[in-house]
């Protein structure tokens, strides 16, 4: 078998030697380099007095492996276990639960399930020089959450709901960025729109009024009324004006929250979003591939336990 794995299959004959070849592959294409001083001049600990994988760097004179510096440092769940969930979690539309990672893996407990699945969810993140959205662009929002208690008391919908508030925004036909705010304010839309669309954009949205103030510097600025049923509208010019595409992916985020996690605290749901927003952005990908882009971005992103709350609380 090649070093490339492109099934769950393929990815679950991977022996625990394999898997550490198959990432030094993805993260080290032109040989080891030390995560300490990133030098490519490093020799190979022989012998056995070196744990599997150990290397030696000959100008900084630091110990290392594949694992140092990235999400699976210090972790004593097998690496090529930690291969097979980046699998799943690329692979399952919808996502998949930690306790479903937890059964299918045969780990010990449901914390190290968690804590894994939320380390890959890290590693998902987009850097922040991923580009401005260009094109045309759908801007709209979503409320995530349960439905109320029977009994305990009246509840609004929509933007006078207690539930968390999620913008999207999607370039047709290319990549989405989303951010869970505290609510759907002027200014936090305002921040996150010049934060991430160009001002050469046509930007497609409903009808709420605080889009209207804040794309007025944008090049167009197309309106769909919901509320008179209206959900696309062809325009004399051939464009069609719709929020279709922004509404697709959050279908697909309340599936997995509704579907596959239950329920999902307004701390944690900006990595759950990442989690679905790389998916999509990668959704012309086959499963493996996913998987290597997944992988490829372990390296930098070192997760304690204790971060994880305190982190996405400060995402929100």
């Amino acid at each position: 078998m090649g070093m490339r794995t492109k099934s769950l299959a393929e990815v679950s004959k991977l022996t625990e030697e394999t898997a550490r070849q198959y990432l030094e592959s993805l993260l080290w294409p032109e040989g080891p380099v030390c995560p300490h001083c990133k030098s490519k001049n490093a020799t190979r600990v022989a012998g056995l007095s070196g744990r599997p994988g150990l290397l030696m760097c000959n100008d900084c004179r630091n110990q290392f492996t594949v694992t140092v510096g990235t999400i699976f440092e210090d972790s004593h769940i097998p690496l090529r276990s930690w291969i097979i969930a980046f699998q799943m979690m690329c692979a399952s539309k919808k996502g998949v639960s930690a306790k479903q990672v937890q059964r299918q893996l045969g780990l010990g407990s449901y914390k190290s399930a968690w804590f894994m699945c939320h380390r890959i969810r890290y590693a998902m993140t987009e850097g922040p020089m991923a580009g401005m959205l260009k094109g045309t662009v759908e801007a709209d929002e979503t409320y995530v959450g349960g439905k109320p208690r029977p009994g305990t008391g009246p509840h609004k919908r929509g933007r006078g709901t207690k539930k968390a508030p999620v913008v999207a925004l999607v370039e047709r036909g290319g990549n989405v960025r989303t951010k869970v705010v505290a609510s759907v304010s002027h200014r936090n839309l305002r921040q996150f729109v010049d934060k991430n669309i160009c001002k050469s954009a046509t930007v497609n949205t409903d009808e709420f009024n605080t889009y209207i103030g804040l794309l007025k510097n944008h090049a167009r600025h197309d309106v769909v009324n919901h509320g008179l049923k209206q959900y696309a509208r062809h325009n004399a010019d051939g464009t069609v004006s719709h929020c279709n595409t922004a509404e697709s992916f959050f279908s697909l985020l309340k599936r997995g929250v509704y579907g596959a996690f239950h329920h999902i605290s307004k701390k944690h749901l900006p990595r759950y979003c990442d989690e679905f927003s790389f998916r999509w952005n990668r959704r012309g990908m086959t499963d493996g591939e996913r998987t290597e882009a997944g992988l490829k971005n372990v390296a930098g992103k070192r997760l304690m336990y204790q971060q994880p709350a305190k982190m996405f609380a400060e995402a929100a």
